[in-house]
């Protein structure tokens, strides 16, 4: 699986293209932005979107949704719990910088442990509430895509509507720090990181539960 990240929008949200290799098909993951963009690079690299899957449902996670959706004609699918988020501006935070986005209708929700294959690429779905309602994280091998839920050297936001610290730092200690150290996470900002790399380093998460 090849990935391609692009910087989206004002917050500079991480969308990636995971494909496989020229001709064949992939996803888009977190089109916070930039539709035109997003797809004039899906041309160049040449590979057929199948679905787009979203980690969550804030806004600047979302922006180019409403456009890809209708001119790629793919399905879009996000976690259990994201659905009022997705539909409503305001829940999802976008109204508050007056560009108010609607999803469509997702395909399916997801749950935990779930597996998702989408053309010839599959994912595990991870559950990771907290940063929102029903977040998720999607496993393909040893690469992680991440979303808000962990970042390199910190984790998500939980100062937002329908957020929990506590349920955060759970679904990161028991569902994402059991990963391989060598696990690859893919973030919704910033670089790239590993889980080992986070199980050690990360301030947030030494020692165990804060609250």
């Amino acid at each position: 699986m090849e990935i391609k990240t692009l910087l989206v929008g004002m917050i500079e949200t991480n969308c990636y293209l995971a494909y496989n290799r020229p001709g064949g098909d992939g996803v888009i993951i977190d089109p916070g932005d930039e539709a035109d963009r997003i797809a004039a690079e899906i041309k160049r690299l040449g590979f057929a979107p199948k679905a787009i899957l979203l980690t969550h449902g804030h806004g600047d996670h979302i922006g180019a949704v409403p456009e890809l959706y209708r001119r790629l004609n793919v399905p879009l699918y996000a976690g259990a719990g994201e659905e009022s988020m997705l539909a409503s501006p305001q829940e999802n935070l976008s109204a508050q910088i007056g560009l108010p986005i609607s999803c469509p209708p997702c395909e399916r929700l997801l749950v935990d442990g779930e597996t998702l294959t989408v053309g010839s690429l599959t994912f595990t779905v991870i559950a990771t509430p907290g940063h929102s309602p029903g977040g998720v994280c999607y496993l393909a091998g040893k690469t992680l895509f991440c979303g808000d839920t962990l970042f390199a050297g910190s984790i998500g936001r939980t100062d937002f509507p329908g957020c929990s610290h506590k349920r955060l730092i759970a679904s990161i200690t028991d569902k994402l720090l059991v990963l391989p150290d060598d696990t690859v996470c893919y973030p919704g900002h910033g670089p790239t990181t590993t889980i080992g790399d986070e199980r050690r380093d990360n301030p947030f998460l030494i020692g165990g539960y804060f609250v």
